[in-house]
């Protein structure tokens, strides 16, 4: 399956205002909200409904008891050219509601009207207490076979493709909330294998605020806005938030990676996921080991500045579903390795003085390797996001054969939680037969009627043992690939509400990861910390987790102390003698650019030359050119996807200058508040530079795009090069993209 080139997957030509051809070689940038291309009329000639978008996919088509209907996707949408009621009849009119007469009042008999709204009053369902904003995709996982030693797990032996569907999301936030706050992502995985559902239900952190999940109402309850007013909506800079973690001391740990970089992700394509939990897996020969899951992302994982965070909240608050559906449109399919950790199955469940039931530690990965076990890729978007991503049923609880849960507190109460929350949710226990819901194997569960029950089931006897219905449905055994509940032996001992003596622990892995971070890194984990407990209105809550800092470290506590103008304390407990992990590190290595946005800007009334080459060789290279002009159209034969007063720097993974274009004539604060203090350049194009050079984006110019570096101040700093001419230019670029960005721009503070 190609995965890189978005030419590939979109349309061979980019049409002009005119109409014409433009560049029958060069594929259309993403973003086209519909199939078809709309007519500046209004059409009146009927006409079936349009097919999907390419990139779109749904649901399989099977029956609720899993049959194969053979009927293609589009049969689940609206069929024929006519508007009609939820029963079929057609409609002459849908505008005007039924009156006596055209002043008159409307009448209680039209039935159209009390359709239409009634079930417009019913369009929403409760949203998801935690994850409710999110963004789902469609894909394939091909399995590479390694798993096969530690797991009968049908979908994991060599070559098995499964259709999966992601679910990403925030955790705090409202639906309505931005995508990119300072949380935590979900990152679920509805794997549909032929013998059931499997429901990975991970994050992008490996660690969790909480041990045990009685303690879970606690952590929302702190972390969601404030009772009384409903603020801050979708962020942890708050009074309730650090009153819990700071007293609680388990949370230390996942609120540091709160508080790195991974707290504000670049992309959902640029994120990691973790299993959070230990499982155990089970062989063909009864034979288990403990295991953890990790997703690897294949452009590696990378962050936002808090600035590029700040300005997106505001001018595209859906910047990372955007840009995961972009990306499939594109053809760049966003891709991850899964992978496992695997450890003895002994008595203790420890791994190098590790107890594997602890929601809130992780294993570095230098004392156990990720071993890799498959490739995700994620090549189809919605087609109704209500129908798939907001219906979509998760739970922990929907486990293939080989794979079983184990003892971890945290995911025995998830097992209870999940079935509840979509009983509410979705308004009944038949659930799984909604279709995005729907398991990809034949299904015989004797469960019947209750809400929204699809199925129409035949039979007498729903009940085991029977004869009426000859005895089905029978038992499977191992032969069958039944599901294994693996014996394992459970210790005697009294009922108690404890933790086990090795959760005491709340410091050491805190103190690891700090440790482990690079010097920018460890900047920006001070500044988030400044940030938010600046953002409390109780000193006595700040004074509170700055003595939990001092007990991670005492630079971050001192940093962080000076920030707030208090004292830094110090620590109560022996500070941990710890080992770094380099693989918690984001920066140091190199990655594809398979997807980045190319930021082009042009000066119609200078010189083109080279542009049309470059964006011909960002597209070659798997990347996404939008061309920036002071007004939408076409320039030079191209079309240009963004103008001054759209275009912002946070789009951009790069950019790039071919001109130096004079300030345009909306170029004026009245009109738009970035145009500045006029200059010989629009002024826009400055802040455009400014604002990359600030996050440490890779910067090129060549012809008059120079003048541009020298206006803006930035000419031969760090990763700002210049060329003779674009193809030049962008190849310095590129290079310079592998790291994702130039932070030699800006020297840390801190070692």
């Amino acid at each position: 399956m190609e995965t890189s080139k978005p030419a590939k997957a979109v349309k061979n030509a980019v049409k002009t205002a005119s109409g014409k051809i433009a560049d029958a070689l060069t594929p259309d940038v993403p973003g086209a909200p519909g199939s078809a291309p709309p007519s500046v009329e209004e059409p009146t000639t009927p006409h079936d409904p349009l097919p999907p978008k390419p990139a779109q996919g749904a649901p399989q088509t099977g029956t609720p008891t899993g049959a194969e209907t053979g009927v293609p996707a589009t049969a689940k949408g609206q069929q024929g050219a006519y508007l009609t009621t939820a029963n079929g009849a057609r409609l002459r009119d849908t505008d005007h509601s039924l009156k006596a007469g055209p002043r008159g009042p409307v009448l209680l008999q039209d039935h159209h009207l009390r359709e239409k709204i009634t079930h417009f009053d019913h369009e929403r369902i409760p949203e998801r207490v935690v994850h409710a904003r999110g963004a789902g995709a469609h894909g394939v996982f091909t399995a590479y076979g390694t798993a096969e030693a530690v797991t009968r797990a049908g979908f994991l032996k060599k070559g098995r493709e499964t259709d999966v569907f992601v679910r990403f999301s925030t955790v705090l936030g409202s639906r309505g909330s931005a995508d990119t706050v300072r949380d935590t992502r979900g990152f679920a995985t509805k794997f549909y294998t032929d013998e059931g559902t499997f429901d990975l239900v991970g994050n992008n952190m490996p660690v969790f605020f909480i041990q045990d999940a009685i303690k879970f109402p606690d952590i929302i309850h702190a972390g969601k806005p404030h009772p009384d007013r409903e603020i801050p909506q979708a962020q942890s800079a708050h009074d309730t938030f650090w009153d819990f973690v700071s007293l609680h001391t388990e949370a230390q740990h996942h609120t540091i990676w709160n508080m790195s970089d991974r707290g504000i992700p670049r992309s959902y394509r640029t994120m990691e996921g973790f299993g959070v939990h230990t499982f155990r897996l089970v062989n063909e020969a009864g034979e288990t080991v403990l295991a953890k899951f990790h997703w690897k992302p294949k452009l590696g994982v990378h962050s936002l500045t808090w600035e590029e965070a700040q300005l997106l909240g505001g001018m595209d608050p859906d910047f990372h579903r955007r840009d995961l559906y972009d990306a499939i449109e594109a053809g760049a399919y966003p891709e991850w390795e899964l992978g496992i950790q695997v450890f003895p199955d002994t008595p203790e469940e420890t791994f190098a003085g590790v107890d594997l039931l602890d929601p809130t530690k992780i294993v570095p990965e230098e004392l156990a390797e990720v071993q890799p076990i498959g490739r995700l890729v994620l090549n189809r978007t919605p087609t109704n996001f209500f129908a798939e991503t907001e219906q979509v049923a998760f739970h922990l609880g929907h486990l293939p054969q080989g794979i079983d849960v184990t003892n971890d507190p945290l995911l025995q109460g998830r097992l209870f939680s999940y079935v509840d929350t979509q009983l509410t949710r979705l308004g009944g226990p038949n659930f799984t037969q909604i279709p995005i819901n729907r398991p990809h194997a034949a299904v015989n569960d004797m469960l019947r009627d209750g809400f929204h029950q699809h199925a129409v089931h035949a039979g007498v006897a729903p009940y085991r043992p029977n004869s009426l219905d000859g005895g089905n449905p029978f038992p499977a055994g191992d032969a069958e690939h039944a599901f294994v509940d693996v014996p394992v032996t459970v210790a005697q001992a009294p009922k108690v509400r404890a933790n086990p003596a090795s959760f005491d622990d709340h410091y050491s892995q805190v103190r690891l990861f700090w440790s482990s971070m690079s010097p920018v890194e460890k900047d920006h984990i001070i500044r988030a910390y400044t940030f938010e407990l600046g953002k409390c209105y109780h000193q006595a809550i700040k004074e509170r987790q700055l003595q939990c800092l001092a007990n991670i470290d005492p630079v971050l506590c001192e940093q962080v102390a000076t920030g707030l103008g208090l004292p830094a304390p110090q620590p109560t407990e022996p500070l941990a003698d710890v080992t770094p992990s380099p693989a918690l590190s984001q920066v140091g290595r190199e990655w594809p650019s398979d997807g980045r946005m190319v930021g082009i800007v042009v000066d119609p009334d200078g010189d083109l030359d080279g542009v049309d080459e470059v964006r011909r060789a960002v597209f070659a290279a798997g990347m996404v050119p939008l061309l920036i002009a002071p007004h939408a159209g076409v320039v030079g034969g191209m079309p240009v996807q963004r103008t001054f007063a759209t275009g912002r720097s946070v789009e951009f993974d790069a950019v790039l200058l071919a001109g130096a274009p004079a300030p345009a004539p909306d170029a004026v604060p009245a009109r738009d508040a970035t145009a500045g203090t006029p200059a010989t350049v629009d002024p826009r194009v400055l802040l455009l530079v400014e604002e990359s050079w600030r996050h440490a984006k890779a910067v090129g110019a060549w012809g008059a795009g120079v003048t541009v570096l020298e206006q803006a101040g930035v000419a031969g700093t760090p990763g700002v090069v210049t060329a003779g001419s674009g193809p030049e230019a962008l190849a310095a670029v590129q290079q310079l993209m592998a790291a994702h960005r130039v932070w030699e721009r800006f020297p840390a503070t801190v070692a």
